[in-house]
């Protein structure tokens, strides 16, 4: 079999960043896979799925609600490695041109506070598996990190 396309990055010299993962033709749209990577693979630990799971509802109340973007999200989820997300959006798009809208969303989860939307049983199938308090840190560390001063060389996969 053949490997898929995201087995195929060089994930030792990885680092966190905005990167095009794919693009796939569906009729006559593109929908672009995004990998928000927030932490680096095989160097950093991994972020616990507590943390993940929050961001997860988080990420994707805020992405859903934007104006610009609630009818261009197609998903928003983590990654089974818990190093970071990924975000498939319509339209045929680059990674310099979500970085503000990804900047605004992990500054909406850094700064949120209080009931986490859609953390109760009838709503979530795991719902007492959150950490707001982690969530918000890490999407800190995302922003002072990488988002805020974000590179050329942060949002190019490495060959």
């Amino acid at each position: 079999m053949e490997k898929i396309a995201s087995f195929t990055v060089n994930h030792l010299d990885l680092e966190p960043g905005i990167y095009v993962s794919r693009k796939d033709k569906v009729g006559q749209e593109t929908l672009t896979t995004f990998d928000l990577r927030m932490t680096a693979p095989n160097k950093e630990p991994v972020m616990n799925t507590a943390e993940i799971h929050t961001m997860e509802h988080l990420g994707a109340t805020f992405l859903r609600n934007d104006p610009e973007y609630k009818d261009k999200t197609i998903y928003f989820g983590p990654m089974g490695c818990r190093t970071g997300f990924y975000l498939i959006l319509a339209g045929d798009l680059e990674s310099k041109e979500i970085v503000p809208i990804i900047t605004k969303m992990y500054e909406f989860i850094r700064d949120f506070k209080g009931e986490v939307p859609g953390a109760s049983p009838r709503d979530c199938g795991n719902y007492l598996d959150m950490n707001l308090g982690m969530a918000n840190f890490l999407a800190k560390r995302y922003l002072d990190n990488t988002l805020y001063n974000i590179t050329d060389k942060h949002l190019v996969y490495p060959e």
